[in-house]
């Protein structure tokens, strides 16, 4: 999938966020923050985990976070009920197949399939905020009201 996916998806499911173009790659949050002209923590990122399962079944648990925070795994193992260790974060082939955008470019939302998401806390400081767009060279723009209307995601603090 990519951005034109993505684009798509905005379209069908009638939300209010805009992909943005940019002329180079943004590999850091802080190059994703200096394209577009926003502080850092403007930017929001998509993080793919792997829970294991009672039974032994992976489950994929996609936490949507400030660009300058680090999830805490144990923070994410004590919400989920579950020890730390059956939690990790997903390997990059894992993110393409279970969101089917590569890793660096996954948006909050318009996965091959719907995932269990959680939103953290520390993206609720913001109003307007740019997520992955689809592309290494593009980013979403959307207001963080508009992101919690799609995502319908539990406000949690991970981080």
């Amino acid at each position: 999938m990519d951005a034109n996916d993505l684009a798509g998806f905005i379209e069908r499911h009638d939300i209010n966020a805009e992909i943005v173009f940019l002329p180079e790659t943004t590999p850091t949050v802080e190059a994703a923050a200096e394209a577009v002209g926003v502080q850092p923590a403007q930017i929001v990122k998509s993080v793919l985990f792997v829970v294991k399962e009672k039974d032994g079944e992976p489950r994929p648990q996609l936490v949507v976070t400030n660009g300058l925070s680090r999830v805490s795994y144990r923070a994410l193992a004590d919400y989920l009920g579950i020890s730390r260790n059956r939690v990790r974060m997903a390997r990059a082939e894992e993110v393409q197949e279970m969101t089917g955008y590569a890793v660096g470019t996954v948006p909050p939302f318009g996965h091959v399939a719907p995932l269990l998401t959680l939103l953290d806390i520390d993206v609720m400081q913001q109003q307007e905020i740019y997520a992955g767009g689809g592309a290494i060279n593009a980013l979403m723009r959307l207001t963080v009201g508009e992101l919690q209307r799609v995502l319908q995601a539990e406000v949690v603090g991970l981080s």
